[in-house]
């Protein structure tokens, strides 16, 4: 039996242990303390006493562990260090977006005193400025709540009355309803060399002046579309800031989408910046609700089969309409990406969980090329762009399907756009063993040199499943055949591998 000096050195992973098997049976801490208590009322704990010993807090007696293991039919060892199996501490995430996490033990490392000593640091090291980190945080928060944030929609609903097409006209006069004014600037695009030396343009777009006026650039009398969701932005600013005294600026072509200058680049955790990019972040949401409001537009992409060309209706970027797809859908496992290059995402999402194609701080040694958002920043297109992909996620095959398009910003500088889904939960929900389609679909296209027509039978089921969906993009993909690609060169599936550069 373990001492109980022994218990104190080897129990960094049994809270988490305990919690994630208490979860996984569906229990909750009066469950499993009254199932103790039959075990054995005198060494049972108490639900207070549970809590803190799933949160690290306590450590439990050896006759308690006992207790505890005997409910669950596991040796007192199993909850030890020694034994720490990978399916025991890492929490459940998938249900709520992003990918499985990773049990941030032994607890007092990841107490917030360290990690303020250590983020700061691990910046330095890693050449990741605070503001980047701010993005990273806000992204791991969309992806957390699968970028559902009803306050945000609420807000932007009493403002825009849910109406689907609000016009510049009808922008301009809310901001004079609020006691905004509007005045223009002329400003021409600036010349910027990026960390990596590639050459790109930026264009400040528009500007808060505190306390009352919004500059715009004269450059957007010609794009309404970019002109309306500026507005849209500043007017969230108003609505959920209060108009701070804090000085709010819009551009294009900047960086990788932090809205810095190369020059203000910082390791420092400043608590400014992320206050600054939690606020351009939800101002950004709300510009998008107040476009395109979540029942009527949803109703919208419903009619029109989720096409991306629905932006034009309604006189709103792809961009725009691209982002709100993946928060008015009924499906939740949706991706987006906006690539100016190669390892240079400007924007991400995530929520289905999807590996990142390239790293988007930094350039790769091994990027694979047969992403569809990057093979369309290099080729030419030839017509929808829809494409089926099957990718190795945590060691097993997921089928995803993605639509992407070309655009050129107001400075000039060409990007894609990629809005997609995974298909792995909408092949289970049909009663149909998605990993089993997924790897017959896999050693299809292994055998078919990386990449070919779908097999009859599987382009049946998957056509079912496009149009439960209905999602016409997805048809379209699966007409045009399947496609492995990797989250990195070194782990290519194909054979031979195209390890070192992909060629699309």
């Amino acid at each position: 039996m373990t001492s109980e000096k022994s218990l104190m050195r080897q129990s960094h992973f049994l809270g988490t242990k305990i919690r994630n098997l208490r979860k996984r049976n569906h229990l909750t801490m009066e469950d499993l303390s009254s199932r103790c208590v039959r075990v054995d009322p005198g060494s049972a704990p108490s639900v207070s006493y549970l809590s803190m010993i799933e949160r690290g807090k306590r450590v439990p007696s050896a006759a308690m562990l006992e207790v505890i293991a005997k409910v669950f039919e596991k040796s007192p060892d199993w909850f030890l260090d020694d034994a720490p199996e990978e399916d025991a501490i890492t929490p459940d995430k998938g249900r709520r977006g992003g990918i499985s996490g990773m049990a941030l033990e032994p607890g007092f490392l990841f107490s917030k005193d360290i990690l303020q000593i250590a983020i700061p640091e691990m910046l330095s090291q890693t050449g990741i400025s605070g503001r980047q980190f701010a993005h990273l945080l806000i992204r791991a928060h969309q992806e957390h709540h699968q970028n559902h944030f009803p306050d945000l929609e609420r807000a932007a609903e009493e403002v825009g009355d849910k109406r689907l097409n609000l016009s510049g006209d009808d922008l301009t006069a809310i901001c004079k309803q609020m006691g905004m004014k509007i005045r223009f600037f002329k400003e021409p695009p600036q010349d910027q060399v990026d960390a990596n030396g590639v050459s790109t343009h930026q264009l400040v777009t528009s500007f808060f002046e505190p306390p009352s006026t919004i500059f715009i650039n004269e450059a957007l009398k010609k794009n309404p579309e970019r002109l309306k969701y500026d507005l849209a932005v500043h007017i969230g600013h108003c609505v959920l800031h209060n108009k701070d005294g804090l000085k709010n600026v819009l551009a294009v072509g900047r960086g990788i989408g932090t809205g810095e200058q190369d020059a203000d680049i910082s390791s420092t955790v400043n608590a400014q910046d992320i206050l600054s990019a939690w606020r351009d972040f939800e101002s950004s949401f709300f510009a998008g609700a107040l476009l395109c409001p979540k029942v009527p537009f949803r109703q919208l992409l419903e009619r029109g089969g989720y096409e991306i060309d629905t932006h034009k209706k309604i006189g709103v970027s792809a961009s725009v309409a691209m982002r709100r797809m993946t928060v008015v859908s009924p499906y939740p496992h949706w991706h987006y990406f906006d690539a100016y290059a190669p390892g240079k995402l400007k924007a991400v999402y995530r929520g289905n969980g999807i590996p990142l194609p390239w790293g988007n701080m930094r350039q790769v040694p091994d990027p694979c090329q047969h992403w569809a958002v990057f093979r369309m920043i290099s080729e030419p297109s030839d017509g929808s762009s829809a494409q089926i992909s099957i990718l190795d996620v945590g060691g097993s095959p997921r089928i995803y399907c993605c639509e992407s398009t070309k655009v050129v910003d107001l400075a000039g500088n060409h990007h894609v756009l990629c809005a997609g889904i995974d298909l792995n939960p909408a092949i289970d929900a049909q009663g149909t063993d998605a990993l089993s389609l997924a790897e017959a679909l896999k050693s299809h296209c292994v055998a078919s040199g990386g990449q070919g027509e779908i097999p009859t039978a599987i382009k049946r089921q998957l056509m079912s499943i496009a149009r439960i969906l209905n999602i016409n993009w997805v048809e379209r993909g699966i007409d045009k055949g399947a496609r492995l690609i990797c989250s990195r060169g070194n782990v290519c599936p194909r054979k031979p591998s195209c390890y070192g550069g992909c060629k699309g």
